[in-house]
């Protein structure tokens, strides 16, 4: 469910056209030339960007945030780009710069085969089948048949979500709670988890592969209902294994399950 890394403009420059490729998805004519053999390892496009916060040039705005921000070293220079801040272009076919358009003003080129111009957005591989939400204000990926606007969660989600998830206010303008990425914008697959909040799907198989069955956000149980029964069965086995010192045994301390938000008076070895 993303909009669905960089490198420099001088290195960008060196990088006119990507390795040619015969396009495989049935470019014809002349505003076709160069069709899917142009662009940067985020997306085939035709046009690169001028950033109107530092007068550079990339591919995309993964391409600039990377060079102007994940790897910038002083903090007074970092920043990212705001694409629907863009107001020029340059062809890649041509080179001439001009004002944001579908098509080049010199030699004719389409920038995309998908172009939306409220994104300022190009791309040429038409089979991530890219759609624009109005809602989102952002274009996504995956078929706009596929997907609904979640008016409470603020975000597409999978048509097959509709009548399962959870609903949480702004459930994805968020950071990623172990990368620390925004997951709004994020171009990287995203797991909605039972509880309803959103994590990145590496992200949810990392925690998942150490072990971690609980939400970052909420501490509720991730796991999906018809693996929890053997869990649950696991940890007690576990417990009546682990036998405490005599002078805890009859301990108990006050507890709260977060799975389903009780509290409860429990033997302090089940902690």
């Amino acid at each position: 469910m993303a909009d669905q890394q960089a490198q420099t403009s001088s290195s960008n420059n060196s990088q006119h056209a990507a390795s040619p490729s015969r396009c495989q998805v049935g470019c014809k004519g002349s505003r076709d030339r160069g069709c899917m053999q142009y662009g940067c390892e985020h997306y085939k496009r035709r046009c690169k960007l001028v950033a109107p916060c530092c007068g550079e040039i990339f591919w995309c705005r993964h391409c600039h945030n990377q060079a102007k921000d994940d790897s910038e070293q002083d903090p007074q220079k970092r920043h990212a780009l705001d694409r629907k801040q863009v107001t020029e272009v340059v062809c890649a076919l041509c080179s001439t710069r001009q004002p944001v358009a579908q098509h080049c003003s010199r030699c004719g080129a389409v920038f995309g085969r998908y172009t939306c111009q409220q994104c300022n957005f190009f791309d040429d591989d038409v089979s991530k089948q890219q759609f624009h939400c109005d809602d989102c204000g952002i274009c996504r990926v995956g078929g706009r048949d596929n997907f609904f606007h979640c008016a409470t969660c603020n975000c597409c989600y999978s048509t097959g979500l509709r009548d399962s998830h959870v609903c949480v206010t702004n459930s994805m303008h968020q950071n990623c709670p172990v990368c620390f990425e925004y997951l709004f914008d994020s171009i990287r697959p995203i797991a909605v988890l039972p509880c309803g909040h959103t994590i990145h799907q590496a992200c949810h198989r990392d925690l998942m592969s150490h072990d971690t069955i609980t939400c970052p956000l909420c501490l509720k149980c991730i796991l999906p209902e018809g693996q929890r029964a053997h869990v649950w069965r696991y940890m007690d086995q576990q417990v009546q294994e682990t036998p405490m010192p005599e002078e805890y045994r009859n301990l108990k301390v006050c507890l709260k399950c977060e799975h389903v938000q009780l509290w409860y008076q429990g033997c302090v070895h089940k902690m």
